[in-house]
């Protein structure tokens, strides 16, 4: 069993290394029975955590919210919306959290508001050039009365990012209408946000995660952007696509950073789409980010030139900063790598080595809820989706619901122990009795075990420390590297078997009694 610490060590740099676990609140474990995950839920399954031998969560956002991007449209920055509990609930999940030496850490929506939050609301009523419009970015259209949006930005959930009011301005959405995106050149916004930032740090959260971090600051005048093949979903448009990675976003960065340093190890980090080096490299400059989610990883084929390619870029960009690099597989927004490598045996097969490739690579870690059982996306019913995309898109998009099911827990009928009804926010489907906690917990070769005894690998075997790796000759389709504490990871793309390398075998996704590692197999040797 894992020893429970009574509380997390105080560590200024205690995230360096640290594995987070990515909670999507509504779909890890309902403690109401109302079909929909909740901070009761977690704070229940901290048990489980504690066992799986995670460092810390990551907590989708929870805040009141209407609900029309599943969170990401917040009415509320400082309070609890009533399906997922209320204050006094985060506060109890927070303390006991914490006396089990979990970290917690929460999402953070600077980007954008709901159109439910009482600053819209005043913008509505509010004649163009008001102070309550500054708040937001409400122009005047083009054309003939106005009558086109202001630019030709296009919103990532598709459809134009502009949606005109009955006055006859239009204001700007990145992503869905419901979500107008808030003005930081207006001092009253970035003193929000400060606010928002105490308010949270003040009850004892331990960092944040920053969505749409590069998003936050928008080019003087809005002009139109060099139209792009692929406007989807978070793509990296480089910078023809002036709704991202502005050079005045590193000023908010630097006054989130200011914050932050008021409080004795706290940290945040930030999604950042972007894909250059050198323009990532900038978000995590000493009064910045303490991480930035490199999505090469995540974005790479089952090749074992993109992968290799995707460790090389990644730790490229952290070099020359003061921040480690920071791994993620999966999570909330795009499709599950057991789904991306080929679905089925295959793509578990493969989730299992890139798994041991992960938690094997210097830096962050982050987990996907249910990455640590094998979950694929699941092939919804069209009449249950609800991602926004699906309707913004014309129904040509099916959206990000089929990464979002609820994780199984246990028996052998849905709702498999995530909630006391069936009858679930997104269906799961028959057939997962063998996915959930309860059968994987008495398997040893399940995902689950495998997981387990890599995080306690990692946290504890001295092969693990150092910064950085070295690559190591490795037959063809092969990935190799040590680590200064003399870890050995061999990943095989090969095709087919490979020889096992010299060394005591610490873990192996597949069995290597034979002296080689099959193909799709992953292993950690102790040099």
């Amino acid at each position: 069993m894992t020893t429970v610490p009574t509380s997390p060590r105080p560590d200024a740099d205690w995230w360096r290394e640290a594995v987070f676990y990515q909670v999507y609140v509504r779909s890890f474990a309902d403690g109401t029975g109302d079909g929909v995950g909740d901070l009761a839920g977690i704070r229940s399954r901290l048990p489980y955590l504690t066992e799986l031998g995670v460092d810390a969560l990551w907590i989708t956002p929870f805040y009141p919210s209407p609900m029309h991007d599943h969170g990401y449209d917040v009415a509320d920055p400082r309070d609890v919306e009533p399906v997922f509990g209320d204050l006094a609930a985060f506060d109890a999940l927070l303390a006991d959290a914490h006396a089990r030496g979990i970290r917690v850490t929460i999402d953070l929506v600077p980007n954008h508001s709901s159109h439910d939050h009482e600053w819209f609301a005043e913008a509505l009523t509010a004649p163009p050039g008001s102070a309550a419009r500054a708040r937001y970015f409400f122009r005047d259209g083009r054309g003939p009365d106005g009558v086109e949006p202001p630019n030709n930005w296009p919103s990532v959930f598709g459809g134009p990012a502009w949606t005109r009011v009955p006055d006859g301005q239009w204001y700007l959405h990145l992503f869905a209408p419901e979500q107008p995106d808030l003005d930081y050149a207006n001092p009253e916004v970035v003193a929000d946000l400060e606010e928002t930032l105490g308010f949270w740090l003040d009850r004892g959260v331990d960092g944040f995660r920053i969505d749409v971090a590069h998003g936050m600051a928008k080019p003087a005048g809005l002009p139109d952007m060099v139209p792009a093949e692929d406007t989807g979903l978070f793509a990296d448009d480089g910078p023809g696509d002036l709704r991202f990675d502005q050079d005045h976003v590193h000023q908010l960065h630097q006054r989130v950073r200011a914050v932050l340093d008021r409080y004795p190890d706290r940290m945040a980090v930030g999604e950042v789409w972007v894909f250059d080096d050198e323009r990532l490299a900038q978000y995590l400059r000493p009064d910045e980010l303490h991480l930035a989610f490199n999505f090469r990883l995540l974005t790479a084929d089952w090749d074992a030139a993109e992968l290799r390619s995707a460790v090389e870029h990644s730790l490229a960009t952290v070099a020359s900063t003061p921040a480690p690099a920071c791994w993620v597989l999966s999570n909330h927004d795009r499709p599950r790598h057991v789904t991306r490598y080929g679905g089925g045996a295959v793509g578990t097969r493969r989730a299992r080595a890139a798994a041991l490739l992960q938690l094997a690579l210097p830096g962050v870690a982050y987990v996907y809820n249910g990455d640590e059982l094998g979950m694929p996306d699941v092939d919804l019913p069209d009449e249950v989706l609800q991602d926004p995309i699906w309707e913004r898109s014309g129904h040509t998009e099916r959206g990000r619901d089929g990464c979002r099911v609820p994780v199984p827990w246990s028996g052998d009928q849905p709702s498999y122990g995530f909630s006391t009804t069936p009858d679930t926010w997104l269906p799961m489907p028959a057939g997962w009795a063998p996915l959930t906690v309860e059968a994987q917990e008495q398997d040893p070769d399940s995902m689950l075990s495998l997981y387990r005894v890599a995080l306690r690998l990692r946290r504890g075997s001295p092969a693990f420390t150092g910064d950085g790796l070295e690559w190591l000759p490795a037959p063809d389709g092969c990935l190799a590297f040590r680590r200064p504490g003399g870890l050995v990871c061999l990943l095989n793309l090969s095709g087919g078997p490979v020889p096992l390398p010299e060394g005591q075998v610490l873990l192996a996704s597949e069995p290597v009694t034979d002296g080689t590692v099959p193909d799709d197999g992953a292993v950690w040797l102790q040099a």
